[in-house]
Protein backbone atom coordinates (compact mmCIF):
# COMPACT_ATOMS: atom_id res chain seq x y z
CA UNK A 1 0.00 0.00 0.00
CA UNK A 2 1.23 3.44 -1.33
CA UNK A 3 2.11 5.90 1.97
CA UNK A 4 -0.03 8.62 2.61
CA UNK A 5 2.18 11.38 0.98
CA UNK A 6 1.32 9.22 -2.70
CA UNK A 7 -2.04 8.94 -2.22
CA UNK A 8 -3.95 10.89 0.62
CA UNK A 9 -6.97 9.29 1.00
CA UNK A 10 -5.01 5.99 1.64
CA UNK A 11 -5.91 4.41 5.50
CA UNK A 12 -2.25 3.94 7.50
CA UNK A 13 -2.32 0.18 7.11
CA UNK A 14 -2.74 -1.81 10.08
CA UNK A 15 0.36 -4.30 11.05
CA UNK A 16 -0.33 -7.46 9.29
CA UNK A 17 -2.92 -9.72 9.65
CA UNK A 18 -6.72 -9.51 8.60
CA UNK A 19 -8.05 -6.01 8.87
CA UNK A 20 -11.68 -6.06 10.20
CA UNK A 21 -11.99 -2.00 10.19
CA UNK A 22 -11.06 0.45 7.50
CA UNK A 23 -11.46 4.11 7.94
CA UNK A 24 -10.94 6.07 5.22
CA UNK A 25 -11.09 9.90 4.20
CA UNK A 26 -13.54 10.11 6.82
CA UNK A 27 -14.88 13.98 7.19
CA UNK A 28 -17.68 14.94 9.63
CA UNK A 29 -18.44 18.46 9.75
CA UNK A 30 -21.31 20.01 11.85
CA UNK A 31 -23.25 23.56 10.90
CA UNK A 32 -23.69 25.79 13.04
CA UNK A 33 -25.00 29.30 13.74
CA UNK A 34 -28.38 31.25 12.24
CA UNK A 35 -29.62 30.74 8.32
CA UNK A 36 -29.53 28.24 5.88
CA UNK A 37 -26.82 30.16 4.20
CA UNK A 38 -24.69 32.40 6.58
CA UNK A 39 -23.92 29.98 9.33
CA UNK A 40 -20.50 28.35 9.85
CA UNK A 41 -18.87 24.44 9.89
CA UNK A 42 -17.39 22.82 12.38
CA UNK A 43 -14.74 20.80 11.56
CA UNK A 44 -14.96 18.21 13.95
CA UNK A 45 -13.20 15.42 11.99
CA UNK A 46 -11.33 16.16 8.51
CA UNK A 47 -10.05 13.27 6.42
CA UNK A 48 -9.05 10.27 8.67
CA UNK A 49 -8.01 7.36 7.19
CA UNK A 50 -6.71 4.25 9.48
CA UNK A 51 -7.20 0.80 9.80
CA UNK A 52 -7.89 -2.07 12.43
CA UNK A 53 -6.40 -5.61 12.27
CA UNK A 54 -8.39 -8.29 13.85
CA UNK A 55 -7.92 -8.61 17.45
CA UNK A 56 -5.63 -5.40 18.12
CA UNK A 57 -6.64 -2.55 20.23
CA UNK A 58 -5.71 0.84 18.62
CA UNK A 59 -5.53 3.52 20.92
CA UNK A 60 -6.76 6.97 19.96
CA UNK A 61 -5.51 9.77 22.11
CA UNK A 62 -5.58 13.73 22.33
CA UNK A 63 -6.98 16.81 24.26
CA UNK A 64 -10.76 17.22 24.28
CA UNK A 65 -11.94 18.70 21.14
CA UNK A 66 -9.56 16.77 18.96
CA UNK A 67 -12.46 15.27 17.78
CA UNK A 68 -11.76 11.72 19.19
CA UNK A 69 -15.53 10.70 20.37
CA UNK A 70 -17.34 12.08 17.30
CA UNK A 71 -14.81 9.92 15.16
CA UNK A 72 -15.91 6.95 17.35
CA UNK A 73 -19.86 8.15 17.08
CA UNK A 74 -18.92 8.21 13.10
CA UNK A 75 -16.93 4.39 12.91
CA UNK A 76 -20.29 2.81 14.73
CA UNK A 77 -22.64 4.99 12.73
CA UNK A 78 -23.99 7.05 15.77
CA UNK A 79 -23.58 10.08 13.45
CA UNK A 80 -23.84 9.77 9.78
CA UNK A 81 -20.43 10.81 7.91
CA UNK A 82 -20.28 13.99 5.99
CA UNK A 83 -18.43 12.07 3.45
CA UNK A 84 -15.80 8.97 3.42
CA UNK A 85 -16.00 5.26 4.00
CA UNK A 86 -16.06 3.34 7.00
CA UNK A 87 -15.72 -0.71 6.12
CA UNK A 88 -16.11 -2.96 9.40
CA UNK A 89 -15.74 -7.00 8.58
CA UNK A 90 -15.78 -5.69 4.59
CA UNK A 91 -19.52 -4.15 4.51
CA UNK A 92 -19.22 -0.03 3.94
CA UNK A 93 -21.02 1.13 6.22
CA UNK A 94 -21.80 4.77 5.46
CA UNK A 95 -23.63 3.71 2.20
CA UNK A 96 -26.57 1.42 4.60
CA UNK A 97 -29.74 2.63 5.90
CA UNK A 98 -32.60 1.21 7.87
CA UNK A 99 -32.73 -2.62 8.77
CA UNK A 100 -29.72 -3.08 6.65
CA UNK A 101 -27.60 -0.89 9.16
CA UNK A 102 -29.25 -2.10 12.04
CA UNK A 103 -28.13 -5.68 11.55
CA UNK A 104 -24.46 -5.14 10.70
CA UNK A 105 -25.04 -3.23 14.40
CA UNK A 106 -25.07 -6.60 15.85
CA UNK A 107 -21.06 -7.10 15.05
CA UNK A 108 -19.98 -3.94 16.65
CA UNK A 109 -20.68 -1.73 19.69
CA UNK A 110 -20.19 1.33 21.95
CA UNK A 111 -18.80 1.79 25.33
CA UNK A 112 -19.86 5.12 26.72
CA UNK A 113 -17.83 7.08 28.76
CA UNK A 114 -20.20 8.43 31.47
CA UNK A 115 -21.29 5.06 33.28
CA UNK A 116 -24.53 6.61 34.71
CA UNK A 117 -26.00 8.54 32.21
CA UNK A 118 -25.60 6.12 29.40
CA UNK A 119 -27.78 3.69 31.66
CA UNK A 120 -32.17 4.40 31.83
CA UNK A 121 -32.38 4.63 35.11
CA UNK A 122 -35.92 3.58 35.38
CA UNK A 123 -34.55 0.23 34.00
CA UNK A 124 -33.33 -3.02 35.99
CA UNK A 125 -29.92 -3.92 35.17
CA UNK A 126 -31.16 -7.21 34.06
CA UNK A 127 -33.84 -5.57 31.12
CA UNK A 128 -30.79 -3.23 30.25
CA UNK A 129 -28.07 -5.96 29.14
CA UNK A 130 -30.64 -8.02 28.12
CA UNK A 131 -32.23 -5.28 25.77
CA UNK A 132 -29.76 -5.80 22.85
CA UNK A 133 -31.00 -9.22 22.60
CA UNK A 134 -34.20 -8.58 22.57
CA UNK A 135 -34.11 -5.72 19.91
CA UNK A 136 -32.53 -8.28 17.47
CA UNK A 137 -35.09 -11.25 18.47
CA UNK A 138 -32.23 -13.59 19.65
CA UNK A 139 -33.90 -15.98 21.94
CA UNK A 140 -37.14 -16.20 24.24
CA UNK A 141 -37.33 -14.67 27.68
CA UNK A 142 -35.88 -17.98 29.74
CA UNK A 143 -32.60 -17.93 26.83
CA UNK A 144 -32.23 -13.70 27.61
CA UNK A 145 -32.15 -14.16 30.90
CA UNK A 146 -29.45 -16.96 31.00
CA UNK A 147 -27.42 -15.19 28.33
CA UNK A 148 -27.99 -11.61 30.40
CA UNK A 149 -26.44 -13.68 33.59
CA UNK A 150 -23.61 -15.31 32.08
CA UNK A 151 -22.13 -11.86 30.91
CA UNK A 152 -23.10 -10.70 34.22
CA UNK A 153 -20.35 -13.22 36.13
CA UNK A 154 -18.21 -12.65 32.82
CA UNK A 155 -18.25 -8.75 33.92
CA UNK A 156 -17.82 -9.84 37.15
CA UNK A 157 -21.12 -9.11 38.29
CA UNK A 158 -22.86 -10.82 40.63
CA UNK A 159 -26.21 -12.28 38.50
CA UNK A 160 -28.55 -12.44 41.66
CA UNK A 161 -28.98 -8.09 41.21
CA UNK A 162 -30.48 -8.44 37.64
CA UNK A 163 -33.70 -6.68 39.23
CA UNK A 164 -32.23 -4.28 41.20
CA UNK A 165 -31.96 -0.38 39.26
CA UNK A 166 -28.63 1.65 38.15
CA UNK A 167 -28.16 3.99 40.81
CA UNK A 168 -27.88 1.27 43.14
CA UNK A 169 -24.86 0.41 42.19
CA UNK A 170 -21.10 2.23 42.28
CA UNK A 171 -19.47 3.79 39.37
CA UNK A 172 -17.31 1.22 38.59
CA UNK A 173 -19.84 -1.36 39.19
CA UNK A 174 -22.12 0.67 36.44
CA UNK A 175 -19.23 0.26 33.55
CA UNK A 176 -19.15 -3.17 33.93
CA UNK A 177 -22.93 -2.86 33.90
CA UNK A 178 -22.13 -0.74 30.22
CA UNK A 179 -19.40 -3.22 29.37
CA UNK A 180 -22.10 -6.19 29.47
CA UNK A 181 -24.49 -4.49 27.67
CA UNK A 182 -21.60 -4.13 25.04
CA UNK A 183 -20.56 -8.04 24.87
CA UNK A 184 -24.20 -9.43 25.11
CA UNK A 185 -24.58 -9.57 21.19
CA UNK A 186 -20.80 -11.03 20.96
CA UNK A 187 -19.14 -8.06 18.74
CA UNK A 188 -16.27 -8.05 17.10
CA UNK A 189 -15.57 -4.53 17.27
CA UNK A 190 -16.04 -2.55 20.07
CA UNK A 191 -15.28 1.62 20.37
CA UNK A 192 -14.82 1.89 23.50
CA UNK A 193 -15.04 6.33 24.18
CA UNK A 194 -12.82 7.08 27.05
CA UNK A 195 -14.44 4.40 29.88
CA UNK A 196 -12.81 4.89 32.88
CA UNK A 197 -11.75 8.75 32.84
CA UNK A 198 -15.03 9.14 35.19
CA UNK A 199 -13.64 6.68 37.67
CA UNK A 200 -11.18 6.65 40.19
CA UNK A 201 -7.86 5.54 39.56
CA UNK A 202 -8.08 2.27 41.02
CA UNK A 203 -11.58 1.23 39.50
CA UNK A 204 -9.46 2.43 36.63
CA UNK A 205 -6.79 -0.39 36.57
CA UNK A 206 -9.97 -3.25 36.82
CA UNK A 207 -11.95 -1.77 34.53
CA UNK A 208 -9.01 -1.94 31.76
CA UNK A 209 -7.72 -5.71 33.11
CA UNK A 210 -11.12 -6.68 32.41
CA UNK A 211 -11.41 -5.72 28.51
CA UNK A 212 -7.75 -7.27 27.70
CA UNK A 213 -9.56 -9.91 29.53
CA UNK A 214 -12.16 -10.19 27.57
CA UNK A 215 -10.02 -9.32 24.49
CA UNK A 216 -8.34 -12.12 25.21
CA UNK A 217 -11.37 -14.29 25.48
CA UNK A 218 -13.94 -13.59 22.91
CA UNK A 219 -10.98 -12.40 20.45
CA UNK A 220 -12.31 -9.00 20.50
CA UNK A 221 -10.85 -6.04 18.28
CA UNK A 222 -11.21 -2.62 20.24
CA UNK A 223 -10.88 1.21 19.32
CA UNK A 224 -9.69 2.85 22.60
CA UNK A 225 -10.29 6.35 23.38
CA UNK A 226 -8.94 8.60 25.99
CA UNK A 227 -7.27 11.83 26.33
CA UNK A 228 -4.62 10.37 28.66
CA UNK A 229 -1.46 8.56 26.70
CA UNK A 230 -0.61 6.88 30.15
CA UNK A 231 -4.19 5.31 30.37
CA UNK A 232 -3.51 3.41 26.87
CA UNK A 233 0.13 2.59 27.58
CA UNK A 234 -0.68 -1.03 28.24
CA UNK A 235 -3.70 -1.74 26.38
CA UNK A 236 -2.78 -0.46 23.03
CA UNK A 237 -0.85 -2.19 20.22
CA UNK A 238 -0.44 0.76 17.92
CA UNK A 239 -1.88 4.06 19.20
CA UNK A 240 -2.92 6.90 17.11
CA UNK A 241 -2.74 10.54 18.30
CA UNK A 242 -5.54 12.96 16.69
CA UNK A 243 -5.35 16.69 16.62
CA UNK A 244 -8.09 18.96 16.02
CA UNK A 245 -9.56 16.66 13.78
CA UNK A 246 -6.38 14.58 11.92
CA UNK A 247 -4.38 12.19 12.96
CA UNK A 248 -0.86 13.64 13.58
CA UNK A 249 0.75 10.27 14.35
CA UNK A 250 0.13 6.48 14.19
CA UNK A 251 2.53 4.06 15.66
CA UNK A 252 3.22 1.03 17.70
CA UNK A 253 2.59 1.73 21.21
CA UNK A 254 6.18 1.00 22.10
CA UNK A 255 7.15 3.57 19.45
CA UNK A 256 5.40 6.43 20.53
CA UNK A 257 6.31 6.57 23.86
CA UNK A 258 10.30 6.37 23.51
CA UNK A 259 10.46 7.46 19.86
CA UNK A 260 7.66 10.27 19.07
CA UNK A 261 7.95 12.22 15.76
CA UNK A 262 5.73 14.97 15.84
CA UNK A 263 5.88 17.63 18.82
CA UNK A 264 2.14 17.24 19.78
CA UNK A 265 3.25 14.03 20.91
CA UNK A 266 6.09 14.85 22.84
CA UNK A 267 4.17 17.25 24.85
CA UNK A 268 1.47 15.08 25.44
CA UNK A 269 3.82 11.95 26.62
CA UNK A 270 6.18 15.14 28.87
CA UNK A 271 2.65 15.64 30.99
CA UNK A 272 2.88 12.26 31.90
CA UNK A 273 3.53 12.06 35.55
CA UNK A 274 6.29 10.24 37.00
CA UNK A 275 5.85 8.07 40.86
CA UNK A 276 9.15 8.73 41.26
CA UNK A 277 9.77 12.20 43.62
CA UNK A 278 13.07 12.66 42.21
CA UNK A 279 12.69 11.63 38.31
CA UNK A 280 9.54 14.03 38.42
CA UNK A 281 11.71 16.90 40.05
CA UNK A 282 13.91 16.29 37.17
CA UNK A 283 11.74 16.31 34.53
CA UNK A 284 11.34 19.78 32.29
CA UNK A 285 7.33 19.37 30.80
CA UNK A 286 6.79 20.83 27.62
CA UNK A 287 4.10 23.59 27.80
CA UNK A 288 2.25 24.22 24.56
CA UNK A 289 0.63 28.12 24.20
CA UNK A 290 -2.24 28.98 24.07
CA UNK A 291 -5.46 27.14 23.91
CA UNK A 292 -6.10 24.44 20.99
CA UNK A 293 -7.88 26.62 18.40
CA UNK A 294 -11.58 26.76 17.15
CA UNK A 295 -12.72 23.70 14.48
CA UNK A 296 -15.00 26.41 13.38
CA UNK A 297 -11.89 28.14 12.14
CA UNK A 298 -8.50 25.70 11.79
CA UNK A 299 -5.48 27.29 11.35
CA UNK A 300 -3.85 26.92 7.63
CA UNK A 301 -0.88 24.37 6.86
CA UNK A 302 -0.36 22.54 10.08
CA UNK A 303 -3.08 22.49 12.42
CA UNK A 304 -0.16 22.36 14.61
CA UNK A 305 1.60 25.34 13.98
CA UNK A 306 0.01 28.06 16.19
CA UNK A 307 1.16 25.85 19.67
CA UNK A 308 4.15 23.95 18.60
CA UNK A 309 7.78 24.77 19.57
CA UNK A 310 9.65 24.04 16.54
CA UNK A 311 7.35 25.36 13.95
CA UNK A 312 9.06 27.02 10.59
CA UNK A 313 7.14 29.99 8.70
CA UNK A 314 5.90 30.27 5.97
CA UNK A 315 6.14 26.36 5.39
CA UNK A 316 4.60 24.98 8.49
CA UNK A 317 1.60 27.96 8.27
CA UNK A 318 1.31 27.12 4.88
CA UNK A 319 1.84 23.77 3.92
CA UNK A 320 -0.21 20.80 5.50
CA UNK A 321 2.04 18.15 6.20
CA UNK A 322 0.91 14.63 5.10
CA UNK A 323 0.53 11.90 7.49
CA UNK A 324 3.52 9.62 6.10
CA UNK A 325 5.71 6.49 6.88
CA UNK A 326 9.05 8.26 8.67
CA UNK A 327 9.80 4.59 9.45
CA UNK A 328 8.68 1.30 9.36
CA UNK A 329 5.05 1.33 10.54
CA UNK A 330 5.33 4.80 12.31
CA UNK A 331 3.61 7.70 10.47
CA UNK A 332 3.80 11.25 11.12
CA UNK A 333 2.24 14.87 9.68
CA UNK A 334 5.54 16.95 10.34
CA UNK A 335 7.52 18.88 7.93
CA UNK A 336 10.23 18.60 10.99
CA UNK A 337 9.82 15.50 12.59
CA UNK A 338 13.61 14.57 12.33
CA UNK A 339 13.75 17.80 14.73
CA UNK A 340 11.35 16.46 17.36
CA UNK A 341 13.67 14.70 19.65
CA UNK A 342 16.00 17.63 20.01
CA UNK A 343 13.64 19.73 21.87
Amino acid sequence: MKAAAESPGQPVPATGGEVLVRVQDVVKHFPVGAGLFGGQVVHAVDGVSFEIQAGETLGLVGESGSGKSTLGRVIVQLLPATSGSVFVEGRELTTLHGEKLRRVRQRMQMIFQDPYGSLNPRMTVGAIIGEPLRNFGLGRRKAVERAVQEVMRICGLNPNFVNRYPHEFSGGQRQRIGIARALVLRPSFIVADEPISALDVSIQAQIVNLLEDLQAQFHLTYLFIAHDLSVVRHLSDRIAVMYLGKIVELAPSREIYTKPLHPYTKALLSSIPVPDPVLEAQRRPILLKGEIPSPVNPPTGCRFHTRCPIAKFPICAEQEPPLEAKTSGHWAACHFSDRVSAF
